[in-house]
């Protein structure tokens, strides 16, 4: 006996939140609930408007009976070979289905106009029919010409007064034809919204692997930098090792940090503090750091992605240029803010185990990740050999950034890093 509880007996209802309310659906065993009719089988009670002219042919009210029996039982076959085909686009849209509703008009008409009364009713039979498969301006146009044709005959055969089962045939074409479509555009609409869902996934999740990549990347390259500090001076001067391994704990507390504010998706960067990072793993690694800013105060956006560009020409310095300085200049004016990372290395051939500059500028994620956020913001990144040797990375954005595009991955949402720029390890 299942309990309330139980998730395979929960009704399903979806959310607020696109497609989580067919993964729940799923997830309990359950099919979503359908918008709009499911099948043919939906249209099949209307078959019991019929049920007049079945009555005549049982009380023998109907001349030749066995002609308006054989009629009978050819219309409602076709109807419901209709009706079923009308649920599967490719079907509905068949050309023999277009055959069958023209043997439909035919026996519809015959049997009106040989019969007349209860006969009549096929006439908004067959125009439901119509409404299940026709859409687009084809589908106003038979529904005018059935209405036509059903005053005309009930005129005809029994006066005006049963001129309502033309007002009968155009309301139950038209009415289905409403139906259907907006249930087809009901579905269209769920599977797009599952689409968006999944888009907004993945580039969820490419946004967390940029950052963890971000912060793992720069955080391991600076305690690399200072164990190696670390064991050239620990032989020669204690009190300097001492303080490297200070600056170890540091950095480790300081990406922990880091990382639970990736995770909850609130970190912002501040320039000011990475320009105080890569001046302390510019110094460890041996690198002359030679750091300047002017021009008018930045934004929080503006602080945030460069910020960003620091980091990770800063730590490309470090693992790969092989430099002696490296010059980080921040100016601003009224229209533009400009930040240029130059070093004067030559490169540093890759180590065992390490990607060559060939292999990561094909498949690294780093300035690529960069160029893409700035972009977003209305930037620009450059990145290349500088003119006097060296490599310089150029990152420029407006004074007043354009809005990050939708999907989440704005320009302060955190993202890649590394060595994109591995063709700078081949020009240094």
């Amino acid at each position: 006996m299942s309990s309330k509880n139980d998730p395979t007996t929960a009704t399903c209802t979806g959310p607020a939140e696109p497609g989580a309310g067919r993964l729940r659906c799923r997830r309990a065993g359950r099919k979503p609930e359908a918008v709009g009719p499911p099948n043919g089988f939906a249209l099949l009670p209307w078959l019991l408007m019929g049920m007049g002219a079945v009555s005549n042919l049982v009380r023998g009210e109907t001349p030749q009976p066995w002609v308006g029996a054989f009629g009978l039982l050819v219309f409602n076959s076709l109807y419901v070979f209709v009706v079923f085909r009308a649920f599967d686009k490719q079907r509905r849209e068949a050309r023999s289905t277009r055959w069958v509703l023209l043997a439909m008009t035919v026996i519809a008409v015959g049997l009106a106009a040989g019969y007349g009364g209860t006969w009549l009713v096929f006439y908004p039979l067959l125009a439901l029919a119509a409404g299940s498969v026709l859409r687009g301006r084809a589908m106003g146009r038979v529904m005018f010409a059935l209405t036509a044709l059903a005053a005309v005959t009930a005129a005809l055969r029994d006066g005006w007064d049963a001129v309502g089962f033309a007002y009968g045939t155009f309301i139950s074409g038209m009415v289905t034809a409403a139906i259907m479509a907006l249930s087809e555009t009901v579905k269209e609409l769920r599977a797009t919204r599952e689409e968006l869902a999944r888009t907004a996934v993945e580039r969820e999740r490419l946004r967390f692997s940029r950052d963890l990549h971000d912060l793992l990347g720069h955080t391991l390259s600076v305690v690399v930098v200072k164990a190696e500090a670390v064991r050239r001076l620990a032989p020669r001067d204690l009190d300097a090792a001492l303080c490297q391994v200070t600056d170890i704990e540091s950095v480790g507390r300081q990406a922990l940090t880091e990382i639970r504010e990736a995770v909850t998706g609130y970190r912002e960067g501040s320039l000011t503090t990475e320009l105080d990072r890569a001046r302390s793993a510019l110094t460890a690694a041996g690198i002359e750091p030679v750091i300047q800013q002017s021009g008018p105060p930045l934004t929080a956006q503006q602080e945030a992605l460069l910020g960003w560009v620091v980091r990770e020409a800063v730590t490309n310095a470090v693992r790969h240029s092989a430099a002696d300085r490296c010059e980080i200049t921040v100016t601003g004016s009224g229209e533009r803010v400009r930040l240029a990372v130059g070093d004067n290395g030559r490169g540093r051939p890759a180590g065992p185990g390490q990607p060559t500059p060939g292999g990561a500028a094909a498949g690294g994620t780093g300035l690529k990740g960069l160029t893409e956020r700035l972009a977003s913001a209305g930037g620009t990144l450059v990145a290349g050999p500088a003119p006097r040797g060296g490599f310089l990375v150029t990152a420029e954005l407006p004074v007043e950034p354009v809005p990050a595009s939708a999907g989440g991955e704005g320009p302060l949402a955190p993202g890649g890093r590394g060595r994109t720029a591995e063709p700078a390890a081949a020009g240094q």
